[in-house]
């Protein structure tokens, strides 16, 4: 029974090698053709875009699709889309937020000493101050913008749209204006109304959603 194994391994080598060509024979039949047939053609993809591309280059398409590109581009970056779910506020709203971050990887000074490791909980108020408010606008708003102008220069905030074009009021106010790009700082502080003013608090900052005072009055 020991020699078995071996037996049944040399049958089955043998097998392979004597066995296999006659069954690929038996199961190699001729079918035939079934239906119509082409010869096989790829043409060339290059040649072709190469074609296409001088055929647009001669009718003038491509230059007219370039200067449409520039035009939309240039227009969106003129005119960003407003910030989605931004209100103008109806009731005077403030809190406070935590600026805390937590550290990801080791940071270092020049000299390669760790001053945060990673996983510590960092407060950058606590490293450098904010020195200017962040200003929330509907730039679309003439009231907004001419209440924040009035009440920040802009040696102490960053006026900062959810709509409307920053470009179009600078040659206006004489002054830079910034964009809150896909509501990202609002979204950070939970700012759902304007205007609304950033300020730092100590080691916090105040969120503050202000309804405009009434025409004449002072705020």
């Amino acid at each position: 029974m020991r020699a078995w194994p071996i037996l049944a391994t040399g049958f089955t080598l043998l097998s392979l090698t004597t066995i296999a060509p006659l069954v690929s024979m038996a199961f190699a039949r001729d079918h035939g053709v079934m239906g119509q047939t082409w010869p096989i053609a790829e043409p060339d993809l290059l040649t072709m875009i190469d074609a296409k591309l001088k055929t647009l280059e001669g009718n003038g398409s491509i230059g007219r699709m370039q200067r449409e590109l520039v035009a939309k581009t240039e227009y969106r970056v003129r005119n960003p889309l407003p910030v989605p779910g931004i209100s103008a506020t109806q009731k005077d709203r403030s809190w406070l937020f935590d600026p805390s971050i937590v550290v990801e990887n080791d940071v270092r000074d020049q000299k390669g000493n760790v001053i945060a490791a990673r996983g510590a909980r960092v407060n950058p108020l606590a490293l450098i101050d904010m020195t200017t408010d962040l200003v929330f606008v509907d730039g679309r708003d003439a009231d907004q913008l001419a209440w924040a102008t009035k009440n920040w220069p802009s040696a102490k905030a960053k006026i900062i749209f959810v709509s409307g074009s920053p470009f179009d009021r600078m040659g206006e106010y004489q002054r830079r204006f910034f964009f809150d790009q896909q509501g990202k700082l609002t979204g950070h502080f939970g700012i759902a109304h304007v205007p609304a003013v950033v300020t730092q608090k100590g080691e916090l900052l105040e969120v503050r959603e202000i309804v405009l005072p009434a025409k004449g009055s002072a705020r």
